[in-house]
């Protein structure tokens, strides 16, 4: 019964710390993303450990899944620094992007099914009023399946994308387009770019949902890019 009761215990407690680490890791991610936390900012397990009031184990854990998000970075004798979106590496964000996601608009022409094409319409229709709500200023998508590139990443049907789409990429992706959705004059532009996407891909046109999503993306980079310069 003795050993019973300590295995019981003992998957509760990691149980309550994949909890919690998975908490700590969405705080520390959303204030990444959001700026809150800069760019190449130093991070030190300690204090980290006094802001959240966390033990070193669910910290660790968190940070590790910081790493695997690419959103931080260990430095060999400098520690653990949140990642800082140089130029260069926004550049060949965004030329990865306008290839996978191009492809993705591609195939999604093809598999998406008419319920799934419906809550893209819904979703933009979502999106235009919460930018109208932002005054026209700004265009901040929240994760999954409530990102417009994310369900069209996700109908897909081809696992590597949706891999590396949706989980291996996916953080810096949004970090990314969070600087582009403030940008003077992007938001409506990009709704109505959106609004293009998903009318190719419910005319089942694939080439032209592709070179749409290839133009709308190349598009915000050169925004970006002006804007860094």
């Amino acid at each position: 019964m003795n050993k019973t009761a300590d295995i019981k215990s003992s998957e509760s407690t990691v149980k309550e710390t994949l909890t919690l680490s998975a908490q700590v890791f969405e705080t520390i991610k959303n204030e990444i993303i959001e700026g809150r936390i800069e760019q190449g900012s130093k991070i030190t397990e300690d204090g980290l450990s006094k802001q959240f009031g966390v033990s070193r184990g669910p910290l660790r854990e968190a940070l590790r899944l910081l790493e695997s998000a690419r959103l931080i970075i260990r430095v060999p004798h400098a520690g653990i620094r949140v990642v800082t979106l140089t130029q260069d590496l926004m550049h060949d964000i965004y030329t990865i992007r306008e290839a996978l996601e191009g492809m993705s608009a591609r195939l999604a022409a093809d598999n998406m099914n008419s319920e799934a094409i419906a809550e893209l319409w819904e979703l933009l229709e979502t999106h235009h009023a919460d930018i109208q709500n932002h005054d026209g200023k700004v265009y901040i998508q929240s994760e999954g399946n409530l990102d417009f590139h994310y369900k069209i990443a996700a109908s897909s049907g081809n696992q590597w994308l949706i891999d590396l789409l949706g989980s291996e990429l996916y953080q810096l992706l949004r970090m990314c387009r969070r600087r582009s959705s403030q940008m003077p004059d992007r938001p409506n532009k990009a709704l109505e770019e959106h609004k293009q996407i998903v009318r190719a891909i419910e005319n089942r046109d694939p080439e032209l949902a592709e070179l749409l999503m290839r133009r709308h993306i190349s598009g915000a980079w050169e925004q970006v890019k002006d804007f860094l310069q």
